[in-house]
C-alpha cells in the first residue's frame, strides 16, 4: 500500500502542475481546483463578502490574493506532500465515506494511518488546520502571515468545491472520459463566467468551520455522479470532430473541447458550475472573516497596508524556485 500511494500522490503531484500551465491541452491531466483564472476570480471575489472592518485592508491587497491564489499548485513539484492538501477521494472509503470519516485529523491518523490517508487526500483536515493558523496570525497581527495565509485558505477551501476532488475519477480516467476536470473547472468558466451572476452578499461567521468544509465536501461529492453523466451523454451525440476543436494559446494551437461542446454541456449542468463558483467565493469570505472574529476582532487599519519587502522577497525566490523544479514533460496521473 506505501509504494502504491506514493506513486499516486506522485502522479497527482506532477499532473496538478502540468495543468496548471497547459490547462487545455489534451489528453488533460489532472488540473489544479478551477485553473490560474478560478482560483484568481474567487480569491478576489471573495474580499467583497467582507464587512467594513476587514475589507479595508484586504482590498488594500487584493492584487496580493489574487496573483498569490494559485501558489498552493507551484508549491507542488517543491514541497512534498503538497498535493494532498488539495483533494480528498471520497470514494476511497465506502458508500458511507461522509457518515463514518472521522472530522478530527488526530482521529482519521488513528484509525487509517497518515500514509492512507495522504495517499487519498487530506482538503478538508488541512482547511481546519489552516483555519487555527489564520486565527493565530490575526492574534498576532501579522500582516504578512495574514496576507500568506488568507491567499492559500483561498486556494484549498476553493478545492473543496470542485465536484472532481472529491473522487477517485478525478479526471474520468475510470471511465473513458480524460479531460472532463479541466472541461468543468477551468474550459467552462474561462469561456462563460462573464455571464455569470456571482453576487453572493456578505460573507457569514461560520459557527462551526470545521464542519463547514465538510459540508463543502459534501456538496461537491454530490455532484460527481451528475458531472460525469451528462459529459458522457453529450459525447454521444457529438462526433470528435465537433467534441474538440484547435485554439491558439499564445504561440501554440492546442486541441480542446470545441466551444459548441462546451456550451452543451454547461447547459446540461444547467448553472452548476455558475452555482459552485458564488458558493466557494462567499465560503472563503466566511473563513477569513470567522479567523478574524474568533481572533478578536483585532484593528486592522493599524497593520501595514501592504506586503514587507522581505515577505515579496520570499515570494519571488518560491516563485523562482516552483519554476526550476517544474517538469518538462508530460507526466501521466497516479500510477499509469
Amino acid at each position: 500500500m506505501k509504494n502504491s500511494c506514493s506513486k499516486l500522490r506522485r502522479g497527482r503531484l506532477l499532473v496538478g502542475v502540468l495543468t496548471t500551465t497547459c490547462l487545455l491541452l489534451l489528453p488533460a491531466l489532472r488540473a489544479a481546483a478551477w485553473g490560474f483564472f478560478g482560483h484568481r476570480l474567487l480569491n478576489r471575489l471573495a474580499v467583497y463578502t467582507l464587512p467594513p472592518e476587514l475589507i479595508g485592508f484586504y482590498k488594500a491587497n487584493i492584487d496580493y490574493l489574487t496573483v498569490n491564489a494559485t501558489r498552493p499548485d507551484s508549491r507542488r513539484v517543491v514541497v512534498p506532500d503538497e498535493a494532498p492538501k488539495h483533494f480528498l477521494d471520497v470514494d476511497r472509503y465506502g458508500p458511507d465515506a461522509l457518515a463514518t470519516l472521522p472530522h478530527k485529523y488526530a482521529d482519521a491518523v488513528a484509525r487509517y494511518g497518515e500514509d492512507s490517508l495522504l495517499c487519498h487526500g487530506i482538503v478538508p483536515w488541512n482547511v481546519a488546520l489552516m483555519k487555527g493558523q489564520l486565527t493565530a496570525a490575526f492574534r498576532a497581527q501579522d500582516a504578512d502571515r495574514i496576507l500568506r495565509l488568507s491567499a492559500d485558505l483561498g486556494h484549498y477551501v476553493a478545492d473543496a468545491c470542485v465536484p472532481l476532488h472529491t473522487t477517485r475519477n478525478y479526471n474520468g480516467q475510470l471511465t473513458g472520459q480524460r479531460g472532463i476536470h479541466g472541461l468543468w473547472e477551468s474550459r467552462l468558466p474561462e469561456l462563460l463566467s462573464a455571464d455569470y451572476d456571482l453576487f453572493t452578499g456578505p460573507a457569514p461567521h461560520l459557527d462551526d468551520a470545521p464542519e463547514a468544509i465538510w459540508a463543502a465536501v459534501a456538496r461537491s461529492h454530490a455532484a460527481v455522479d451528475s458531472v460525469l453523466l451528462f459529459e458522457r451523454e453529450l459525447t454521444k451525440a457529438f462526433p470528435e470532430d465537433r467534441k474538440y476543436g484547435y485554439e491558439q494559446r499564445g504561440n501554440a494551437t492546442v486541441r480542446t473541447y470545441s466551444r459548441e461542446f462546451s456550451r452543451a454541456y454547461h447547459a446540461r449542468l444547467n448553472g452548476q458550475v455558475e452555482r459552485q463558483l458564488r458558493y466557494a467565493a462567499r465560503l472563503i469570505g466566511a473563513f477569513w472573516y470567522t479567523c478574524w472574529i474568533d481572533a478578536g476582532q483585532p484593528d486592522m487599519s493599524k497593520l501595514p497596508a501592504q506586503p514587507s519587502a522581505p515577505e515579496q522577497l520570499r515570494l519571488a525566490q518560491e516563485a523562482r524556485q516552483a519554476a526550476a523544479a517544474a517538469p518538462a514533460v508530460n507526466v501521466p496521473g497516479h500510477e499509469e
